[in-house]
């Protein structure tokens, strides 16, 4: 298997005991990881990747989607930031105004 050029971590806010409790799930996360899958598989991304995590500790922040190997962290997701964050994948970008700093 190739490594993905952008694998796309989304806070799920699961904890060690698997339950999903926090920010990121309080602010849809988990509805928000379908829109994503749904969208990066609609735009035929290839090499991108998508996968739910546990809580990173980034709530003020949340929900928080990663941007690995680039680095790139973007805060408080929306479907409408998702959109953004794809657009700039797919011309070789970064959606800068999404980036937390």
């Amino acid at each position: 298997m190739k490594a993905p050029t952008h694998h796309l971590f989304l806070c799920g806010s699961i904890r060690a005991n698997g339950e999903p409790n926090g920010v990121c799930k309080n602010k849809d996360s988990l509805a928000l990881l379908s829109y994503l899958q749904s969208e990066v598989k609609d735009r035929m991304l290839d090499g991108v990747e998508v996968a739910m995590t546990g809580c990173m500790n980034m709530c003020a922040h949340g929900p928080i989607l990663i941007d690995y190997p680039a680095g790139h962290f973007f805060g408080k997701i929306t479907e409408s930031k998702i959109d953004d964050i794809l657009d700039a994948i797919e011309e070789g970008e970064v959606a800068s105004q999404h980036l937390i700093s």
